[in-house]
C-alpha cells in the first residue's frame, strides 16, 4: 500500500467516525423525552365548559414517581393480562387487546377518563358502578374469567396506572377524548358481505377462523375474535354496533401512517357494521351472569341475549 493510499484511507476512516459521532448526537437529541409534546386536549366540566387542558404524559416520567413501581406494574398487567394473571383470564385476551395504545387512544376505549369519572351510571347494570367493578366486569366478560379481589395488589396497580394517566383531572371533569367513535346504528347488517370483508381485511391477522395469531411463546399477538379463546357473549364487543364502532376507527392496523397505530380509515360505516355482524355472531363462550343485564333499562337492539 502506498503512502498516498494510507493517507486516503485514514481520511476516510476519520470522516466515517465523525459521521457516526454526528449521528449519535442527533439520535441523543431525538429521544422520546425530547420529542415534540402530544397535542393539548381540552378538559371540560359537567356543563361542557372548558376548564383546562391535558396532554398524554410520557411513560419515561413514571419511574421517578413515589408510586412508580406500582404504576409500571399496572401498565404491564394491562398489556400482558393473560400471561400474568392466568387464573383470572379464561381466554387469550389482554386488557389492551381492546384498549389500544395502552389506553391512550381516542375511539379505542382510552383509560384517560376512567379514574376521574367513576363511579358512573351504567345502563347494563342499571346503577352506578365503581372503577373496580368496571375492571372486574371486563375480567368476567371480555376475558371470560373471574374477578380480582378489590384490594389485591393487581387491582390497585391497574388503578394506579389509570390515575397516573388522568394526570390530576378533577373528579367529574373529562378530557375531551371519545371512548368510541360514532357509527350509524340505523344501518342493516349484511353478514354475508361481512364474511367477504373479513377475509379481505381481517383474516391476515385474526385468522381465517377467527383463531387469532400467536408468537413463538404461545402468547397472542392478534387476539382471537371467536371460539373458546375469545371474549364471551356478555362482552360489549359481542354487540354488533359496539364492535362496528371499534372497527371503523381502529381497524385494520398499519393500513396508513396515522400515529400511533397506522389506522387507515379504510372501512365505511356499512363495511364495519357488516363485518361486525359476521364475527360477533360466531360461536363464543356463554356468560351466565347475563340474566342480570338490563333488568331496569331498555335492552339495546344489538344485544346478543
Amino acid at each position: 500500500m502506498t503512502k498516498s493510499s494510507r493517507i486516503t484511507l485514514s481520511v476516510l476512516a476519520t470522516a466515517i467516525l465523525a459521521s457516526m459521532a454526528t449521528l449519535a448526537v442527533v439520535h441523543a437529541r431525538h429521544t422520546p423525552d425530547d420529542a415534540p409534546p402530544t397535542p393539548a386536549l381540552k378538559v371540560k366540566d359537567s356543563q361542557g365548559t372548558v376548564v383546562g387542558s391535558y396532554r398524554i404524559p410520557s411513560d419515561s416520567q413514571i419511574a421517578a414517581l413515589p408510586d412508580g413501581k406500582e404504576i409500571l406494574y399496572g401498565k404491564r398487567l394491562l398489556n400482558e393480562t393473560a400471561r400474568l394473571l392466568p387464573t383470572h383470564v379464561g381466554d387469550g385476551l389482554n386488557c389492551n387487546s381492546c384498549h389500544l395504545a395502552e389506553g391512550k387512544l381516542g375511539a379505542a376505549g382510552p383509560y384517560i377518563n376512567a379514574y376521574n369519572t367513576y363511579p358512573t351510571f351504567k345502563s347494563r347494570a342499571g346503577r352506578k358502578v365503581s372503577l373496580t367493578e368496571r375492571i372486574n366486569g371486563c375480567f368476567q366478560r371480555s376475558m371470560n374469567g373471574v374477578p380480582l379481589a378489590p384490594d389485591s395488589r393487581e387491582m390497585l396497580a391497574m388503578k394506579a396506572y389509570m390515575k397516573w394517566l388522568a394526570q390530576g383531572v378533577p373528579t367529574g371533569d373529562k378530557v375531551d377524548v371519545v371512548n368510541a367513535g360514532k357509527i350509524d346504528t340505523s344501518l342493516v347488517p349484511d353478514p354475508v358481505r361481512g364474511k367477504q370483508i373479513y377475509g379481505e381485511q381481517c383474516a391476515s391477522c385474526h385468522g381465517d377462523s377467527g383463531e387469532g395469531m400467536k408468537d413463538q411463546f404461545g402468547d397472542y399477538i392478534f387476539p382471537p375474535l371467536w371460539g373458546n379463546d375469545s371474549y364471551n357473549i356478555g362482552a360489549g364487543m359481542a354487540r354488533t354496533y359496539k364492535a362496528a364502532a371499534f372497527i371503523k376507527y381502529n381497524m385494520p392496523l398499519a393500513a396508513g401512517r396515522n400515529k400511533p397505530l397506522g389506522q387507515g380509515g379504510v372501512l365505511t360505516d356499512q363495511d364495519a357494521v357488516d363485518v361486525a355482524q359476521y364475527f360477533t355472531h360466531q360461536p363464543r363462550p356463554d356468560f351466565p351472569g347475563k340474566i342480570n343485564d338490563w333488568k331496569n333499562q331498555k335492552k339495546p337492539k344489538d344485544a346478543r341475549y
